[in-house]
């Protein structure tokens, strides 16, 4: 009897913190994605009833889609910078409130806060600023460069996002930089002291490689993340001027759900899945070499 309801205990334990996670994991991801790969391989557009069964053809349409290659370049480059910046300046932020001043702990909640706001909120938000605030800066300072409402300029429009974005994500990196930083030994940092090493020398010898696991982290976050933009791309430029903002993200719902070419869209949905996919396992193979190296 004790052993029964032992069993009993165990399988409710299972049940609990593992069938269920498991169910809705199948519910809300697996289900959605296989019937995502479904469709595009029919010529439904989400409102007529007929579906027929198109094979590979959705995929070729999206691959000779000058317009989803353009988009697909422009969100590269938008990557590249947000990642590189998002990741720079979290990693300044987070040595600054390890550095030991006082009030570092409320400087961490300050810097935190705006990956709290909703991203459509922030782009609202941000929108006002580049519009109004600016601009009345720039015309009351005299500096041309703020002068001009960003937003209605094509080669600045893509600009307003990467500020954005880097604002909104340097405090969520900034935490896990914050705990990579505390968990290298201080006698390491000691011994490196009494041996007269340099802040600099220190900080590429010893805390850079130390941290190569923070930067797998936040590197396959910031990358998953900038791919993946749509909300605050929506709310501050909704693509424009004349589509120089338009990222990928907006350019697949908008083919899909606007333009009811859902076959296609949901083709350009899976070949960005899998470009992110294979880039994401890349950067994350090559840090956990990096990894092993430096332990």
């Amino acid at each position: 009897m004790h052993k029964e309801k032992t069993k009993q205990k165990s399988f409710g334990v299972f049940a609990l913190f593992g069938l269920l996670p498991l169910l809705a994991f199948v519910i809300v991801v697996m289900i959605p994605f296989i019937s995502g790969l479904l469709l595009s391989l029919t010529n439904w557009n989400g409102v007529l009833d007929s579906i027929k069964f198109t094979g590979l053809h959705n995929y070729a349409v999206a691959i000779h889609d000058s317009d989803f290659w353009a988009s697909m370049k422009l969100t590269v480059i938008y990557v590249a910078f947000v990642t590189i910046l998002t990741n720079v300046l979290a990693f300044f932020l987070a040595s600054l409130v390890t550095s030991g001043f006082k009030g570092q702990n409320l400087c961490r909640m300050g810097y935190f806060t705006p990956n709290l706001i909703g991203g459509v909120i922030l782009g609202f938000i941000w929108q006002f600023i580049f519009t109004r605030v600016f601009v009345f800066a720039g015309q009351a300072l005299g500096i041309s460069l703020l002068a001009e409402n960003w937003l209605t300029q094509p080669q600045t429009a893509l600009w307003t996002l990467i500020i954005v974005s880097v604002w909104q994500n340097a405090g969520y990196m900034m935490l896990i930089y914050v705990a990579g930083l505390m968990g290298i030994d201080q006698s390491l940092i000691e011994a490196s002291q009494i041996d007269g090493a340099s802040n600099w020398q220190r900080l590429l010898k010893l805390k850079l490689p130390l941290m190569v696991p923070a930067f797998t982290i936040t590197l396959f976050l910031t990358l998953r993340r900038a791919f993946m933009v749509y909300d605050v791309n929506l709310s501050l430029t909704k693509g424009g001027p004349y589509n120089s903002t338009q990222l990928i993200a907006m350019h697949v719902y908008n083919d899909a759900f606007v333009n009811q070419n859902l076959g296609p869209g949901q083709a350009k949905a899976f070949i960005l899945f899998a470009i992110v996919a294979v880039i994401a396992m890349l950067q994350v193979y090559i840090l956990k070499s990096k990894e092993v190296e430096s332990l």
